[in-house]
């Protein structure tokens, strides 16, 4: 996920939550996660950074004043917490990755709308998280179905969660398919099984 909203070398904006936050509030906050990713490789842990108004100003040409509005901004969607400590003081930073990812969610949740050839086409674009074979065992078990959760997970892994061309939206209604292609499916007979089963119908005619 952060990945998408920063670089070493330049500053990647989300456009949609550039237009929910404001241009340079989703500035801000790209460079706060690419400043967050360079502790990260030195060893930070905790989550907390530091970085200056001089820093920051440098590489996102955002003034004091900016800043100062652009991290009010940020503080109220719960984004960020900042934190000054240390003799001097410094100013620190931490993200909230995951009020971060819940925004994106709900705003990647909403129909997005374009025009093709004057007819309006909706389009529905959402987050899909790849699931774990445990959730997969927990919803068959669930189901109390025969799917085997692991083959399933092997299979659309292989296929990096692909359903035909388009990217797998929903893994749950992937697993009642396939409930429902095993329920087609013709038990198949070992050879073992086969044979006995032959030698008991030969038996019938002594």
């Amino acid at each position: 996920m952060k990945n998408l909203l920063s670089s070493t070398a330049f500053i990647v904006l989300n456009k949609q939550l550039a237009k929910h936050l404001g241009l340079y509030e989703a500035i801000l906050l790209a460079d706060l996660i690419s400043k967050e990713e360079y502790f990260i490789a030195k060893g930070m842990t905790d989550g907390w950074f530091f970085n200056t108004e001089a820093n920051i100003e440098r590489d996102t040409t955002l003034n004091s004043y900016h800043q100062r509005k652009c991290l009010k901004t940020l503080k109220t969607y719960n984004l960020i917490e900042v934190k000054r400590k240390g003799i001097p003081a410094k100013q620190y930073f931490k993200i909230n990755s995951e009020q971060v990812l819940k925004i994106l969610n709900n705003l990647s949740d909403k129909n997005l709308t374009t025009i093709n050839k004057n007819k309006e086409i909706r389009i529905t674009n959402k987050y899909f998280k790849k699931p774990t074979i445990l959730e997969i065992k927990s919803y068959c078990l669930e189901r109390k179905n025969n799917v085997d959760p692991e083959a399933f997970w092997d299979f659309y892994e292989s296929k990096d969660w692909f359903v035909g061309k388009s990217k797998m939206k929903d893994w749950k209604a992937a697993v009642r398919n396939w409930e429902r292609g095993d329920k087609k499916r013709p038990q198949t007979m070992s050879k073992i099984d086969s044979q006995l089963n032959e030698y008991l119908k030969g038996k019938e005619f002594l």
